[in-house]
């Protein structure tokens, strides 16, 4: 009897464990890094509700767009998503040579990487990448940003 509840306890932690592990980190490790905000450009917001996104990126991302060149590996995009005023998160993608290769074939974007970071810059580990990337693979002619045509129109001041 000993034995049977010392198994059963056994698989019941182990059970456990695996569930607690599988709640609590969605997010998986990526290359994208939080990039200093203050040296972007903003180039677009968009609306969405009550949320506000305003989006940014490199001077030399705009201009290679606007040049019809591949963006540059590197660059970074930020959308810095608001609610009620406040930073609620930031979205990053983020662009390095061979990056796309850390993925299987169905889940690429190109070298574009994603995470999500809370507004004290750390990552939101509750976020899924995944999801990012399968969204944004609809706009693989426009190198997978949903805001490629108003990069192409920003004008700088």
């Amino acid at each position: 009897m000993k034995k049977i509840i010392g198994s059963i306890c056994g698989a019941t932690i182990a059970g456990l464990t695996v569930l607690l592990v599988g709640m609590q980190v969605q997010a998986e490790p990526t290359r994208a890094t939080m990039p200093d905000i203050a040296k972007l450009v903003h180039y677009t917001t968009v609306t969405r509700g009550e949320v506000t996104e305003h989006i940014m990126t490199t001077r030399e991302a705009i201009e290679a767009v606007k040049r019809g060149d591949p963006i540059p590996n590197g660059t970074q995009v930020a959308l810095v998503d608001y609610r009620d005023g406040e930073v609620f998160r930031y979205f990053i993608m983020e662009k390095g040579e061979n990056w796309g290769r850390d993925y299987d074939e169905k889940r690429r974007t190109a070298d574009w990487q994603f995470q999500w970071f809370k507004p004290d810059g750390s990552i939101k580990e509750e976020e899924n990448t995944a999801r990012c990337q399968s969204c944004h693979m609809s706009r693989a002619d426009r190198d997978f940003l949903y805001t490629f045509n108003e990069m192409r129109r920003f004008e700088f001041k």
